[in-house]
């Protein structure tokens, strides 16, 4: 199969914006996302998009893939609606991938979009249980909060891990969220005020928990065979994975991993071939504190049940050997449930590109991307490259 690139990626802010519709922001993650190409793209350049979202809300459930991709002129385009709960865009990415990997199209857009603050709180939680299991979890009173709530417990009782090592994740991404202008919740936050919040869900607060968010995010997959038209500084595909799980909680065997995860970052690694140890820094799904903590574990980034000491050693940090979620994560920089996936291959399009601001990483070579569906009833991963680093 051929190579495929990331040549650009774009977002909107993560935020509340009663102004703005999915349409419009869609149009700023698309525009982003162009004009981010080295070269220029037309839209007459797309030969297919996968759009990611939920359709939290109930607006435009069937057919959202055309309602935006006509909105920035991509009339007559095939359009495609991804739905993996959290991880729709990130599968969105993949889809996009595998078109280009196959033959089926040279250029194709992956995006993602969501609006989630123009509704009540109860409304609010009925969209996001809809991600659980429905028929036996959801029924009995469990939150989306609840469910890890309960993991977090699980990796307490099994191996130790801490309310304030939970907290240091917080305080971690609200700093990198501070340095993105996108950034939903852009302050530092110190350890005090991540360990003094109110409770959500014990031993979870809500300093531990992602925002609820309005935004969009987009990507630009081509292959191999037109690559050199837009950039002279390829950013190769390296690995992608997927996995699926139980959707319920309850059905699994342990709540200290998320086997999905696992499942995605071995197929990954696989055809990257590599191991964790190459990559250097990650976006990954912290929609709870104790999600991206499982993530260090699940990814193979450090020994099962070291991931509280592995984020109290700083490793995680900007300054760290491996930095995790430059971007502020979904903590930080927000979690529009559609979009999620692809912008955090656009925060792996930045750091790549060396147009991350003031998080920017000294010249990584390879990062990698980690978006998660509900409690982890699906994941995926993607790895990329800069392959002139790579080939030097």
């Amino acid at each position: 199969m051929r190579d495929a690139y990331l040549i650009g990626a774009g977002q909107s802010p993560y935020g509340a914006f009663p102004d703005e519709s999915y349409r419009s922001l869609f149009r700023t993650a698309y525009e982003a996302a162009v004009e981010s190409v080295p070269n220029g793209l037309e839209s007459d350049d797309v030969d297919e998009a996968f759009v990611g979202t939920l359709g939290v809300g109930g607006r435009q459930l069937g057919l959202p893939g055309p309602a935006v991709t006509e909105h920035v002129g991509l009339d007559g385009v095939p359009c495609t609606r991804v739905e993996n709960a959290c991880a729709a865009s990130g599968f969105a990415v993949r889809q996009a991938i595998q078109a280009v990997k196959s033959g089926m199209a040279d250029v194709v857009l992956a995006g993602g979009f969501e609006v989630m603050t123009d509704m009540s709180s109860d409304a609010t939680k009925y969209w996001l249980g809809v991600s659980g299991e429905t028929e036996w979890e959801r029924l009995s009173g469990t939150t989306f909060s609840g469910v890890y709530a309960q993991m977090a417990s699980a990796h307490m009782d099994a191996y130790g891990t801490t309310r304030e090592q939970l907290s240091r994740v917080a305080v971690k991404n609200h700093a990198n969220g501070a340095k993105n202008p996108h950034a939903q919740l852009g302050f530092e936050c110190s350890l005090e005020d991540a360990q003094s919040a109110p409770v959500v869900a014990d031993p979870l607060n809500l300093y531990h928990c992602c925002p609820t968010s309005d935004g969009a995010a987009c990507a630009l997959i081509v292959s191999e065979d037109v690559v050199d038209d837009y950039t002279d500084e390829p950013i190769r595909v390296a690995g992608v994975g997927a996995g699926s799980d139980t959707v319920g909680l309850f059905q699994r065997d342990s709540y200290t991993g998320v086997p999905a995860s696992q499942q995605a970052a071995e197929a990954a690694y696989e055809m990257a071939e590599i191991e964790p140890g190459a990559v250097d820094f990650a976006e990954v799904h912290d929609c709870f504190a104790i999600a991206e903590l499982l993530a260090y574990e699940d990814l193979g980034f450090c020994e099962k049940g070291d991931a509280g000491a592995f984020v109290e050693s700083g490793a995680t940090r900007l300054e760290g050997e491996l930095p995790v979620n430059t971007s502020g994560g979904l903590k930080s920089k927000g979690h529009p449930i559609g979009a999620t996936g692809a912008g955090q291959v656009v925060e792996a399009f930045k750091q790549l590109s060396g147009t991350a601001g003031d998080r920017q990483l000294e010249n990584p070579t390879r990062g990698l991307t980690h978006n998660v569906g509900g409690s982890g009833g699906a994941a995926v991963v993607h790895v990329f490259e800069k392959e002139t680093e790579v080939n030097a």
